[in-house]
């Protein structure tokens, strides 16, 4: 799909939505993801058909991006999945905190040196540790990662270290690092 440079920062593109399982799901054209500063995950601020929206870009495990689109942005943006929308993007330094799973607040409840460290960390590191913990689809290894995550907290890593940045870790979304073909 065509694509323009909106200005120095703003990447304007056509996409089409469609679904995952329950998930609506954005896929950046090549050669908008190409203009992202990272194939890792971006955070983003944008218009989807003029409406506003802030959420990260993840890794689709083939070098470009996709994004969940939620109901919410859906009813504004007059979209569903199976049209094709307008979307302007610009990448933004300001992430927002992560929504940390259950997991992750237990055991940081249980390590105080931890969740000190957690706290001075940046909103994008601690988005790394959640995305890091699931990145695999296999529930004990997640726990297995968590546990991995508190004791390097504990020895002051403030982040996750080896492991492939460029893999999607939605495991409702993708297999192996790799996004789904839609349903």
């Amino acid at each position: 799909m065509p694509i323009k440079q909106a200005s120095a920062s703003a990447i304007s593109f056509r996409a089409k939505l469609f679904n995952i399982g329950a998930w609506t799901i954005l896929r950046l054209p090549d050669s908008a993801s190409r203009q992202l500063p990272s194939r890792g995950q971006v955070m983003v601020e944008g218009t989807l058909n003029g409406a506003s929206f802030k959420t990260p870009l993840e890794p689709d495990g083939m070098l470009s991006h996709y994004c969940k689109v939620g109901p919410e942005l859906l009813k504004a943006a007059g979209a569903k999945a199976g049209d094709t929308v307008s979307l302007t993007i610009s990448v933004t330094k300001d992430w927002p905190e992560p929504e940390v799973p259950a997991e992750w607040q237990k055991a940081l409840a249980a390590s105080p040196k931890a969740r000190a460290l957690w706290q001075q960390t940046t909103p994008m590191a601690r988005w790394e540790w959640i995305r890091w913990a699931r990145s695999s689809s296999n529930t004990e290894t997640s726990q297995r990662r968590i546990k991995v995550g508190i004791s390097k907290l504990e020895s002051g890593k403030r982040r996750p270290c080896c492991w492939n940045r460029n893999l999607s870790t939605e495991p409702e979304v993708s297999k192996g690092g790799v996004l789904l073909e839609p349903s």
